[in-house]
């Protein structure tokens, strides 16, 4: 159960954060301008490639690597293949976990490997193995890493990782932190806007910044629910089972993202989908045992002592429809027509990425936000 009073009470809300996630999503924009500082003095901004890599392949472990690759799809998909190559091993550690190039991979490719711990021996062996098959390395770890070692030694570009601004957080949970995917994220935009695969220039990432301070001002645990998106949305889904329903390019590794975060923050379920698909593979779950007004036993029953029963709740995360068809008004009628509620997030006017940062902002922040409230009411 979600304690809602905690979310109006900021000093509250400073002592639940024992694991500095507040101040990890408010630090975004901190975090990304260090990261492009970072990237241009590794050399980034100087390259000169030789036209565009045939394909880009990415390796990482966690929760921000995961959201990394599927961003990077997203932008990039259109120019060249993006692969995500998929750790194996027989335990989530970093000494358990391996990868292997697919044996396509060669020299007119780009292998990309973002870690927030660089301890991990599998990511130092596809590093040798990918020099071995001629391909491209570029790197974003921490600075003092056993993984930036073997990347100089296959002779590959390594961008220190960007702390946060006033010291590290829990190291269980950096991975899933709303930091970490930018200080991951934000050195590979530079570098594929080099090669030619996105639009990301210096100016623009100082927009993402500027947009990402913006959002910590309206979402901060200083500002009211009633006028705090990211509040409300926390509010909105207490007892729920979040239907994440996505529309527009950018907007379907956010809701991916979102529910990932949501699992490993707080311990919630929910489902992420693509609009107009979402309405066909999630339709039967509005009808089911989780609709707003099911309830299959005994009407008569003592539910004094029960909790609440989770009912479906639907968050469309809206962002520029491909030539402008949009799925949202069919998706609101099969909702409403469940009598299921529906929350909404669309991002002001700017460019795709400023766009992209205010939809991870409020659903990070969010994300906290229930991750808080709920452990407090536990």
């Amino acid at each position: 159960m979600l304690d809602e009073s905690l979310l109006d009470a900021p000093d509250a809300l400073a002592r639940a954060d024992r694991r500095g996630l507040l101040r990890g999503a408010a630090e975004a924009g901190a975090r990304v301008r260090t990261a492009a500082r970072h990237a241009a003095e590794a050399g980034i901004a100087g390259l000169n490639p030789e036209g565009r890599p045939r394909s880009v392949l990415l390796a990482g472990s966690g929760t921000a690597a995961a959201g990394v690759a599927d961003l990077i799809t997203a932008l990039a998909g259109a120019s060249a293949p993006v692969t995500r190559i998929h750790p194996t091993g027989v335990a989530p550690a970093a000494g358990a976990l391996r990868w292997a190039l697919p044996g396509w991979a060669g020299s007119v490719d780009l292998l990309l490997i973002v870690t927030a711990d660089g301890s991990e021996p599998g990511l130092s062996l596809l590093a040798e193995q990918a020099y071995r098959r001629g391909c491209s390395v570029v790197a974003v770890a921490p600075r003092q890493s056993p993984l930036r070692e073997a990347i100089d030694g296959a002779r590959g570009l390594v961008v220190p990782m960007a702390t946060a601004p006033y010291g590290e957080y829990d190291a269980e949970t950096s991975a899933a932190g709303p930091g970490t995917l930018w200080a991951l994220f934000t050195p590979l935009l530079a570098l594929l806007d080099r090669v030619g695969l996105v639009t990301a220039s210096a100016q623009e990432l100082q927009g993402v910044a500027d947009r990402l301070d913006r959002t910590a001002e309206r979402c901060g645990p200083a500002i009211a629910t009633y006028s705090n998106p990211a509040k409300t949305l926390a509010a909105e889904l207490a007892d729920s089972l979040p239907l994440v329903w996505t529309e527009g390019d950018t907007a379907g590794p956010v809701g991916r993202r979102f529910a990932a975060v949501l699992a490993e923050l707080s311990g919630r379920p929910a489902l992420a989908a693509e609009l107009p698909e979402a309405l066909p593979a999630h339709g039967a779950l509005l009808a089911g045992a989780f609709a707003a007004g099911a309830d299959p036993d005994d009407f008569f029953r003592d539910r004094v002592e029960e909790p609440e029963p989770l009912h479906t709740r639907v968050v469309l995360l809206r962002d520029r429809p491909a030539g402008g068809l949009s799925a949202a008004p069919a998706a609101r009628e099969l909702a409403l027509g469940h009598d299921t509620a529906i929350s909404e997030l669309e991002p002001d006017d700017g460019t795709a990425l400023e766009a992209l940062a205010e939809l991870l902002a409020v659903t990070d922040f969010a994300a906290v936000y229930l991750a808080l409230a709920s452990s407090a009411r536990a």
